[in-house]
C-alpha cells in the first residue's frame, strides 16, 4: 500500500503513523540505504558498518551521492567555508579517523578581528587548539585539477573502505511500499529497504520532491554568500598569514563575515539578512576589508548563496527513516561538520543497538539532536545580544581594548576565549554565555567599557605584530 508523495521530507514524517511501531530491528542481510554521501551520510555509513560488524550483524549500505567530489567547482562544491576545529580534528583521530596532509589546506593558528575601531589578533586560548581549512570538495570551478584531496571525498573513500557502496544515481522522491521506504531514481525501477537514511543537508532538490506536510515540522533556514578569491600564494601568505579574518562591522544586516586562506583562494564566507548584492559590495568596500583583503585577489566564477539550517525538524525520524546532519539537526552557523559527526554516530548506534523504529529514535537519538537544539537558542540569544550592541561604538571599543590587553599578558585571557570559541565552534555556546557571566569577565568588561565611553580616552595606534598579517589594520591602545 502507497502513501501519497510529499512536498518536503518533514512533511513526509507526518504523514506516518504518530505512534511508532515498537520490535523494528535491523536482521542478517538488511539493506541500508544512505542518501546523500556529504559529512552526515559517510559518517552514518562508517560508524553503521563498524558497529555492526562488532556485533556480528552483516548489514549492506548504499549511500546515493551523483556528485563527484574529485571535480572542482559545482560537481564537486558541497556550499560550505570549510573550517573543522582541532577540538573535532582530535575526536576524529581517537575515532581512527586521521585527516591527511594533502586535506588540510592551511592550519589556522589564529584569528585577526576587525571592527570599525581597529583590529586584534586572538592567539589560541591554549595552544593546543588550532582549526584546519579545507576544500569540500575539488575547489573552486575552473582551477582544474588540485594538488589536494577534497574533504567531503575522504570521508565518503573511508565509508566506502569500511565496506559502503557508492550509488551514482540521482534520488528524485521518496516513496511507502508495504511499510518499507522505497526510493525513486529518474527513469528506473524504485529500491525498497529496509531502513533510509537522509543526509541531503537544506539545499537539495529532494525535500521538494516528497509532497506533503504541516508548517511546524518544518526545518528553518536562512541564506548565506560564499564566494572564492584567487591570488598567489605568498600574497595571501603575506596578508592573511595563518589567520581566519572576522568582520564585526557596524553594516546594516550584516551580522558575521569571515575571509579563510586556502592555497592560492580565500574563501569568503558572508552571514546576515537578506543578503543581496548592495550588502555584499558595501562589506568589500568598507575600509577593513580592503585593508587585509590580498592586493590584485580577483572574485573567481565559483561563488553561491546557499541555504544554512537555523532549526531543524521537531521530529526527524520515523519508522525506517532517520534524518541526520543539516537536514535533521546542526549547530548554530558554527560546527556543521562537527553536527553530523555526532548525530550520524547516535543515529547509527541507535539503528544498531535498538532498532529502526520511530519510539526507538525517540528514545535514543533525539536526546543527542536535543541537546544541541537547547545549545542553539543560547546561541540565538548570544547573537542577538551581540546584533543590538553592536552598533554602539563604546561596546565595540569596550570589546577590542580587553582583547587587546588580554593578548599582551599570558592570563586571564577570558574575553579571547569566548571570541576564540565563539568563532571555531570548540565549545557549546552554554560554555561560552557561562564564561561571560564570570565575576572577572563582568568586571574586566565593564572597566573597559567605562574606558570606551570616556571621551578623548581611546588612542589609537598600531597593534604589535599586525603587519605580519598583511595591514590588519588599527586598533584601540
Amino acid at each position: 500500500m502507497r502513501i501519497a508523495r510529499r512536498s518536503t521530507v518533514e512533511e513526509l514524517l507526518t504523514a506516518l503513523p504518530e505512534e511508532g511501531t515498537t520490535g523494528l530491528s535491523l536482521e542478517d542481510g538488511a539493506r541500508i540505504a544512505v542518501v546523500g554521501g556529504g559529512p552526515a551520510g559517510s559518517f552514518f555509513s562508517y560508524f553503521l558498518l563498524d558497529i555492526a560488524e562488532a556485533v556480528d550483524l552483516p548489514v549492506t549500505v548504499d549511500i546515493f551521492e551523483p556528485r563527484h567530489f574529485t571535480h572542482s567547482g559545482p560537481a564537486g562544491c558541497n556550499h560550505c567555508g570549510g573550517i573543522i576545529s582541532e577540538s573535532l580534528v582530535q575526536v576524529l583521530a581517537a575515532e581512527g579517523i586521521r585527516l591527511p596532509r594533502s586535506v588540510v589546506q592551511r592550519g589556522i593558528e589564529s584569528y585577526v578581528v576587525h571592527m570599525d575601531e581597529g583590529s586584534v589578533r586572538i592567539e589560541s586560548p591554549v595552544h593546543e587548539q588550532r582549526i584546519a581549512s579545507v576544500f569540500r570538495g575539488n575547489g573552486p570551478r575552473g582551477g582544474g585539477d588540485m594538488p589536494w584531496d577534497s574533504f567531503d571525498g575522504y570521508l565518503l573513500g573511508m565509508a566506502a573502505d569500511r565496506g559502503a557502496r557508492l550509488e551514482r544515481r540521482l534520488v528524485s522522491g521518496l516513496d511507502w511500499v508495504d511499510g518499507l521506504p522505497q526510493l525513486r531514481h529518474p527513469g528506473e525501477e524504485g529500491s525498497t529497504y529496509d531502513l533510509v537514511a537522509l543526509a541531503v543537508g537544506v539545499n537539495s532538490n529532494l525535500p521538494h520532491l516528497v509532497r506533503g506536510s504541516e508548517p511546524e515540522s518544518t526545518t528553518r533556514t536562512t541564506r548565506t554568500y560564499i564566494c572564492e578569491f584567487q591570488a598567489d600564494q605568498q600574497t595571501i601568505r603575506e596578508t592573511l598569514g595563518s589567520s581566519m579574518h572576522v568582520f564585526l562591522s557596524d553594516i546594516p544586516r550584516l551580522e558575521f563575515a569571515a575571509l579563510i586562506p586556502k592555497g592560492e583562494y580565500v574563501t569568503l564566507v558572508v552571514l546576515g539578512d537578506d543578503i543581496d548584492q548592495p550588502l555584499i559590495s558595501a562589506f568589500l568596500a568598507s575600509p577593513g576589508v580592503r585593508r587585509c583583503m590580498p592586493e590584485h585577489a580577483i572574485p573567481t566564477v565559483c561563488n553561491c548563496a546557499p541555504l544554512i539550517n537555523i532549526r531543524g525538524p521537531r521530529r526527524p525520524y520515523a519508522d525506517r527513516l532517520v534524518l541526520v546532519g543539516d537536514c535533521g539537526v546542526t549547530r548554530l552557523y558554527k560546527d556543521g561538520i562537527g553536527a553530523a559527526y555526532r548525530t550520524a554516530k547516535a543515529a547509527a548506534e541507535t539503528v544498531v543497538f535498538h532498532g529502526v523504529s520511530a519510539e526507538a529514535f525517540e528514545h535514543n537519538y533525539w536526546p543527542a539532536c536535543k541537546a544541541i537544539e537547547r545549545d542553539n537558542a543560547i546561541g540565538k540569544f548570544m547573537f542577538g545580544f551581540t546584533r543590538t550592541f553592536k552598533v554602539l561604538g563604546f561596546w565595540r571599543r569596550g570589546v577590542l581594548r580587553m582583547t587587546i590587553r588580554e593578548q599582551r599578558k599570558e592570563r586571564s585571557r577570558r574575553m579571547s576565549a569566548v571570541l576564540w570559541n565563539l568563532f571555531t565552534g570548540s565549545a557549546s555556546y552554554r560554555e561560552i554565555l557561562m564564561n561571560t557571566l564570570h565575576p572577572a569577565f563582568v568586571a574586566g568588561m565593564l572597566w573597559n567599557l567605562a574606558l570606551g565611553i570616556r571621551p578623548g580616552g581611546n588612542g589609537r595606534r598600531k597593534t604589535g605584530g599586525m603587519n605580519a598579517q598583511g595591514r590588519a589594520g588599527q586598533a584601540v591602545g
